[in-house]
């Protein structure tokens, strides 16, 4: 395979993952606060929807997106309504608007689908506005391997990335960012030491939406531009970007590192194809799907009984390097998610 081939395609797989971050990450953050939004899939349906609808009513790309992060704050809204206030379940809550959303995104679509409409530029860089770009942008652009990988990039794409750095210090980094952690783990404790602990899970649920619903203009406003409803593809892509929020550890880096690993095997699957004529071309797309379930399955097995039988019989090198294996992947969620929270 090309070199230019190679890059060129590892570009494309930073923008695949765009969205997928978009909803790992906006899940990280809501589930930090314990609060588990289920509703992910469907969010990104109809934010996908009504992202494009927008869009192409109004002309204007930014009130697209802006249109689709008010949906997934208010979807998101909903579950935290109905945990903390109302004490219902959040995981039958989340699954109900799943379908309820999902369903709406084809009922409501239907007007939409398949005729063109606004498309985000290609590239942030090289579409900064009019007249000629600057010596700096065509340096950057010109770039060997750098070049095309980062900065033919569109502005999702960069924001992307910005969200997963900006989510890592915020929650590791900063006082906010303990107490984040704090009433996720300990709300009683954080309770003690002044934090209102449902005010906060309502505004960083509502954050955690926000950030979701920018997945599903990322989609039909950009990778998939258009409404394509049952046909579009985004159909299980929330629920894939649960699991790789589980994958990740409820760590904004580790999360980014499984989403861009989902996205490069969806590419490594096209591209073994022409290589590989006598496996059927579905078992190659779907194969992304089953691995990332494996690799989540790793993530829980650590500590089970089986598993350490089967290490104590193994030699000693290679049950050194298995279990530190294990280690790495091992996670634990939040000590307090999906808990309701009672000050008195």
């Amino acid at each position: 395979m090309e070199t230019n081939t190679v890059i060129i395609g590892l570009a494309g797989v930073l923008a695949a993952a765009a969205p997928v971050l978009f909803a790992v990450i906006g899940e990280t953050i809501t589930e930090r606060a314990g609060i588990i939004n289920l509703s992910m899939n469907g969010t990104i349906l109809l934010s996908a929807m009504g992202g494009f609808a927008v869009a192409n009513e109004t002309g204007s790309l930014l009130l697209g997106f802006l249109a689709g992060m008010a949906i997934g704050t208010l979807v998101a809204l909903l579950i935290a309504f109905s945990s903390i206030t109302l004490h219902v379940s959040q995981v039958a809550v989340g699954f109900v608007l799943t379908l309820l959303c999902r369903d709406l995104s084809y009922f409501l679509g239907a007007p939409y689908m398949n005729i063109p409409g606004p498309r985000l530029p290609s590239s942030l860089l090289l579409n900064l506005g009019p007249g000629e770009t600057s010596p700096v942008v065509e340096w950057l652009v010109r770039l060997p391997v750098v070049g095309p990988l980062l900065f033919r990039q569109d502005l999702m794409t960069f924001l992307s990335i910005l969200v997963i750095f900006s989510a890592w210090v915020w929650i590791f980094r900063t006082r906010p960012g303990l107490m984040l952690q704090g009433i996720g783990e300990r709300p009683a404790a954080a309770f003690v030491r002044g934090a209102n602990v449902n005010l906060m899970r309502y505004v960083y649920t509502a954050i955690g939406g926000a950030i979701i619903g920018l997945a599903g203009p990322t989609y039909s406003l950009s990778i998939k531009a258009g409404w394509m409803g049952t046909i579009s593809g985004l159909d299980g892509i929330g629920w894939i970007a649960l699991s790789i929020t589980i994958f990740g550890g409820w760590n904004p880096l580790r999360a980014a590192f499984g989403a861009y690993l989902f996205a490069l095997l969806q590419w490594l699957g096209l591209v073994l194809q022409p290589s590989l004529p006598n496996i059927p071309s579905q078992v190659l797309q779907v194969a992304p799907f089953p691995l990332m379930i494996l690799t989540l399955l790793l993530v829980n097995i650590s500590n089970t009984e089986w598993v350490e039988r089967m290490m104590a019989a193994m030699p000693e090198r290679l049950r050194r390097l298995i279990a530190k294996l294990l280690r790495a992947l091992r996670a634990s969620p939040p000590a307090s998610l999906g808990v309701p929270f009672e000050s008195e």
